[in-house]
């Protein structure tokens, strides 16, 4: 009994069947997403429930893997070697998330400083249409109303996350809770101020023009960018959640926490990303010439 005692730092998971469940759950939600927009296998267009049946795959395989993950790291399954695992994953993960914010910053590039050079279609018009930097007929956001105060929102949750985490790490639970619960109450402040943006914006018709091919790809290019970052809010704010709750489940000590810590530094990367948002797309590129 004794030989057959585990001699070795590493977890080898238990078989599961979640891998299977999401990648099912993953390809059923990508076509119902196409039957949702153009019509596929005899549905017609708008037909939602194929995503949706998808989407819903997708969550629960969320669910259980993640509460699985949860019960090996109670259970003392994440030693340190694993523990490394994980953060170089989580490093990983972070970093290709960088990387697709990095072609929607390409784009608003492209179109700012070389759109003198830019032809979009033989049309009449559309050229001249970009010979100006933003083109005819979109008017950008003002930056330093809403934007300003979602940028304020996001760095003064950076700050409550830190302190959250310091407190854990020195064993201040009761601190920890605290700035855990005030970094999501922000983290849900930032998204409904920005819904509330993207409603002014649609209802002003601030990137819509005459001609579509004047604005729309400046609109596509800003709501892709800011709303893919609203949703990694919205995934932060989940993940937090789900620490706070496990905090006051009493999960968590001083020397083992990495659930809270990479919820941290996710919602340090989505600090980050933000103020490169509102740097450029907010501030700097609407206003060159």
């Amino acid at each position: 009994m004794a030989d057959a005692a585990v001699k070795h730092d590493y977890h080898l998971v238990h078989p599961s069947a979640w891998p299977l469940i999401g990648s099912i759950a993953a390809t059923v939600m990508a076509f119902g997403l196409v039957i949702w927009m153009k019509g596929l296998f005899g549905l017609e267009k708008h037909t939602w429930w194929v995503f949706a049946i998808g989407l819903a795959g997708v969550l629960y395989t969320m669910v259980g893997w993640w509460s699985d993950v949860v019960k090996e790291a109670n259970g003392g399954d994440h030693t340190p070697v694993v523990s490394i695992g994980l953060r170089y994953g989580m490093i990983l993960f972070i970093a290709s998330e960088v990387m697709f914010f990095v072609a929607w910053f390409w784009i608003f590039f492209e179109m700012a400083l070389f759109h003198h050079h830019r032809t979009l279609s033989p049309v009449d018009g559309v050229a001249q249409a970009w010979a100006v930097w933003p083109p005819q007929g979109v008017e950008p956001v003002p930056p330093f109303h809403l934007a300003l105060v979602n940028t304020l929102t996001l760095l003064t949750s950076g700050t409550t996350v830190t302190w959250a985490h310091h407190a854990l790490q020195t064993g201040n639970r009761t601190a920890a809770k605290v700035g855990l619960a005030l970094t999501i109450v922000l983290g849900l402040l930032f998204t409904s101020i920005q819904a509330y943006e993207y409603w002014h914006i649609l209802s002003d018709q601030l990137f819509f023009s005459p001609d579509a091919a004047h604005g729309g790809l400046f609109g596509s290019a800003f709501f892709m960018a800011t709303g893919f970052h609203g949703f990694h809010v919205i995934v932060g704010t989940i993940f937090l959640t789900v620490c706070l709750g496990r905090l006051m489940a009493g999960g968590f000590t001083p020397q083992k926490h990495f659930g809270f810590e990479a919820a941290a530094w996710y919602w340090h990367f989505v600090d980050v990303v933000w103020l490169f948002l509102f740097t450029f797309v907010y501030v700097l590129l609407p206003s060159m010439k």
